[in-house]
């Protein structure tokens, strides 16, 4: 979603993504010591600002709305302007852009991404929304299925621009999550929907279970979800105050035992209905700043409009975690590149 100011009178919760070089800086700036710790167990290795407001093969690079690890090692970093980069995992560098477009050559609104097991692209687009299938020169090989009610008004009941934002691969690869940014129309709880998909023969995916996800205030949307190999989540919380600037949360969610919604038609706080359990990694405006400027009101000049979020890898018990932040093409915000370190209590 490119998000825009939210008029709210309340307080903005603190928020900043990881860091580690200022745009200038030099990229080994930082290491994950105690003095980078955001939290107990979130810590900021850098930032990197490189790729602010530059272009690659005369496609502008930014915009990003998410990032995956390539088969090759390499990363994939979606921009919500229906395009596709491969990025040099070390130097992030663009090595190559795709255009993405619908069935009818028409743009995407790109927000999600998953890549799959044969290397093909799984990406969501919020206007309808939708999931294609992209080979990795983007031809469209496949389209799921999508709840009624999860479709934008008046077809369905979603908010144009609030939908499909997270989408992550279960461990093993059979089951395909996705998380809608804000809640649907009728849903007074304030809950968003998870919604899964398992996959059937083929490498298709069919409708499966739906759950209910509470971030922590009204103004505050989920622009991404990550799958731990336990199953468990990384779930991106994140808002913007105009005057004050973003939050941005990071939270561990398990969705093991929250119930069904599927069949629930509103979700009003019913007392049955058990919600995925989260518990506040961090929050990122509690992360050091690192030497980062901003070009606007923050309350850490660290932050962003944080948007996409990968897990790299794993060393010395924590896990390498990639964040980038959505410059939405303006001249007020800044595409920047946060590496963290995230350490998660045992699954039970």
């Amino acid at each position: 979603m490119r998000l825009r100011t939210v008029l709210t009178t309340a307080t903005a919760g603190l928020a900043a993504a990881t860091c580690l070089t200022a745009a200038a800086g030099p990229a080994n700036a930082g290491n994950s010591r105690t003095s980078n710790a955001c939290s107990s167990s979130v810590s900021i290795d850098r930032f990197s600002d490189a790729l602010d407001k530059t272009t690659y093969d005369g496609t502008f690079v930014g915009n990003f709305s998410a990032l995956a690890v390539d088969k090759d090692g390499s990363i994939a970093a979606l921009e919500d302007r229906s395009s596709l980069f491969d990025l040099n995992a070390k130097t992030l560098q663009p090595q190559r852009a795709v255009h993405l477009a619908d069935e009818n050559g028409a743009d995407l609104d790109s927000e999600g991404l998953a890549i799959d097991r044969d290397g093909t692209r799984l990406i969501t687009s919020e206007t309808e929304p939708s999931i294609r299938r992209y080979s990795a020169d983007g031809k469209i090989l496949d389209r799921l299925p999508v709840p009624s009610s999860l479709l934008v008004a008046p077809v369905g009941r979603a908010v144009s621009n609030q939908t499909f934002e997270g989408l992550t691969l279960l461990p093993g690869g059979h089951t395909l999550l996705a998380s809608m940014e804000y809640p649907i129309a009728g849903d007074t709880s304030g809950d968003v929907r998870f919604q899964t998909w398992t996959r059937t023969k083929g490498d298709h995916f069919k409708l499966a279970a739906q759950y209910a996800y509470k971030p922590d205030a009204s103004f505050l949307g989920v622009p991404e979800v990550q799958a731990l190999p336990d199953g468990r989540l990384l779930v991106l919380e994140r808002g913007f105050t105009s005057g004050v600037g973003n939050t941005v949360r990071l939270y561990l969610a398990d969705p093991r035992h929250a119930t069904d919604t599927s069949k629930i038609d509103t979700l009003t706080g019913q007392p049955e209905v058990h919600l995925v359990k989260k518990t506040l990694l961090a929050d990122i405006a509690d992360c050091p700043s690192l030497g980062a400027t901003a070009k606007q009101p923050q309350p850490n000049p660290l932050l962003d409009n944080i948007e996409g979020m990968v897990i790299t890898g794993r060393e010395k018990g924590s896990y390498k975690v990639l964040l980038v932040s959505d410059d939405n093409q303006n001249a007020v915000q800044t595409t920047r590149f946060y590496y963290l370190r995230v350490r998660t209590t045992p699954a039970y």
